[in-house]
C-alpha cells in the first residue's frame, strides 16, 4: 500500500469519527484562554495512528495530541486529528483532519480532508495537488487590492498583540481578510484558489505540514521561521506567490 493511499484512507476514517460526533454531547479534556482539548481529538489520533503504524510499524506519529514510536526514524507522520477544535466545539462545520508524512524532515505525502463539505485534498511530494480527484492551482491573483487573506492570531498575548497589527494593516489594503479557525484548511483553500494568503505569527508543524506541501505543489509558495521564544512553533507567510505582502 502506498504512502499516500494509507494517509488518505486514515483521514478519511477520523473525519468519518468526527462528522458522526459533530454537534453531539462533548467532553472537554483541558481548556485555555483561547484553546480548548477534546476527547474525540485523542479519539481521532488514536485511530490514525493504529491505521497508520500497523501498516508501516517502523515509523513514528508526531501529532497534537501525543508521539508515537522512535522519533528518530526516518518516516515521521506529522498528524493533526482535528484542526479547528474551538469551531467544532461551538459548532462551527469549519474544521478538518491533517495529515502529512516527512522522509528525513522533508515532508513527503500530505492530505486534508474536510467531513462536513466531503473535501478532499490529496498530494505527494512530486506529484499534482488534487481536490476530490481533480487538479487544482493557487490563484492567478496579483493585486493584493483584489485578494482574500487569513490572518491568525494564535493562542498567547505575544502572538495575538504582533498579529493585530497584522490584520489593521491588511484589513486596509487586502479586498477581505478573514479568521477562519483552521490552518490546515486555510492552506488548502490556497492551494485550490479560494483564498490568496494566510500569515500567522504562531503555528505548530502539525497544522501546516499537509498543507504546506500542497501550496508548493499548487504553484505557491510558503515560508516558515522558527520562533526562537517558542519551542516547536513557526512563524508562517504562504500565499498564491504572486502578491507583495510586505508591511
Amino acid at each position: 500500500m502506498s504512502y499516500l493511499v494509507a494517509a488518505t484512507e486514515a483521514g478519511r476514517a477520523a473525519g468519518d469519527l468526527l462528522r458522526a460526533r459533530f454537534q453531539q454531547p462533548r467532553t472537554v479534556n483541558a481548556a485555555t484562554k483561547h484553546d480548548i482539548k477534546l476527547d474525540v481529538d485523542v479519539e481521532a489520533q488514536d485511530l490514525i495512528a493504529e491505521m497508520l503504524l500497523t501498516r508501516f510499524p517502523e515509523h513514528a506519529l508526531y501529532g497534537e495530541e501525543g508521539i508515537v514510536g522512535d522519533q528518530a526514524s526516518e518516516y515521521q507522520w506529522v498528524v493533526d486529528p482535528l484542526d479547528g477544535t474551538v469551531n467544532y466545539f461551538y459548532g462551527i462545520p469549519h474544521f478538518c483532519v491533517s495529515i502529512a508524512l516527512r522522509f528525513q524532515g522533508v515532508v513527503i505525502v500530505g492530505v486534508i480532508f474536510d467531513p462536513i463539505r466531503e473535501e478532499l485534498w490529496t498530494t505527494e511530494k512530486g506529484g499534482p495537488p488534487l481536490l476530490n480527484g481533480k487538479e487544482i492551482r493557487v490563484s492567478a491573483r496579483a493585486n493584493l487590492a483584489e485578494a482574500v487573506l487569513s490572518i491568525g492570531l494564535a493562542k498567547t498575548s505575544t502572538t495575538i498583540n504582533a498579529g493585530l497589527p497584522l490584520l489593521e494593516q491588511m484589513a486596509h489594503r487586502a479586498r477581505k481578510c478573514r479568521l477562519l479557525g483552521s490552518a490546515a484548511l486555510d492552506l488548502a483553500y490556497i492551494a485550490c484558489g479560494r483564498l490568496d494568503a494566510y500569515i500567522e505569527q504562531g503555528i505548530s508543524l502539525w497544522d501546516i505540514a499537509a498543507g504546506w506541501l500542497l501550496v508548493e505543489n499548487a504553484g505557491g509558495r510558503v515560508e516558515l521561521r522558527p520562533r526562537s521564544d517558542m519551542p516547536d512553533k513557526f512563524g508562517i507567510v504562504a500565499s498564491n506567490g504572486l502578491l507583495d505582502l510586505r508591511l
